[in-house]
């Protein structure tokens, strides 16, 4: 007794798989009928084929539209049918994404970081006042702590406020103020040391061994 068994690798292609190939048979059934009327019947049967083999994208908003959509393209764009939604296009879906452009770093001085060149721009932007010169100087102190957080070291208010002159084409110059910018040990306090107590614990569980 000889068997005709068919084997996926002489199968067509699936273009959508999660669907299964019943469902792709009669796709293929329905762009082959003559009538329209018979491409629209068949066709808002499918949908409702794939909204039940779907069942969690119900709450999805355009849970329809994207059933439509996907049977437009499991037809290979085909399918001469009424939608109640616009027909996609081929070229729609294999036009290439623009390609993004990599982030540029701010300036020279890269232990400050993209974001204050941001905030120094958008500091350029405000009108002259109390505002504006208390934005400067938060600028600067953030400046002078990513100075210390690269450098582990103290830094001279000149040399940022020299930095600072730059990243904003001097526009932004505190080299004439007498105001200062915080203390460097301000800036650097970081976390309270962790206690010993594990430490002492352990220690007390050894000597509570020894006494065993």
């Amino acid at each position: 007794m000889e068997y005709d068994l068919e084997y996926n690798s002489k199968r067509e292609h699936l273009i959508i798989p999660e669907y299964g190939r019943h469902v792709q048979k009669l796709v293929n059934h329905c762009v082959a009928l003559e009538t329209k009327e018979e491409r629209n019947k068949m066709a808002n049967a499918i949908i409702d084929v794939m909204g039940n083999l779907q069942p969690h994208l119900r709450d999805v908003p355009d849970f329809k539209h994207k059933l439509w959509d996907q049977l437009f393209i499991m037809s290979d764009f085909k399918l001469d049918a009424d939608s109640p939604y616009p027909t996609p296009s081929k070229e729609e879906l294999t036009a290439k994404p623009e390609a993004l452009n990599y982030p540029k770093s701010a300036s020279k001085y890269r232990f400050y970081g993209n974001n204050i060149q941001i905030m120094i721009d958008t500091a350029l932007t405000w009108e002259e006042g109390e505002m504006k010169e208390a934005l400067v100087y938060t600028i600067a102190n953030h400046m002078k702590k990513c100075f210390l957080n690269w450098n582990k070291d103290t830094v001279d208010d000149a040399v940022i406020f020299k930095h600072l002159s730059e990243l904003s084409g001097g526009k932004l110059n505190l080299s004439a103020e007498t105001e200062s910018l915080s203390e460097s040990k301000n800036l650097l306090r970081g976390k309270p040391a962790k206690s010993n107590n594990n430490g002492k614990k352990h220690q007390k569980n050894n000597k509570n061994w020894r006494k065993r």
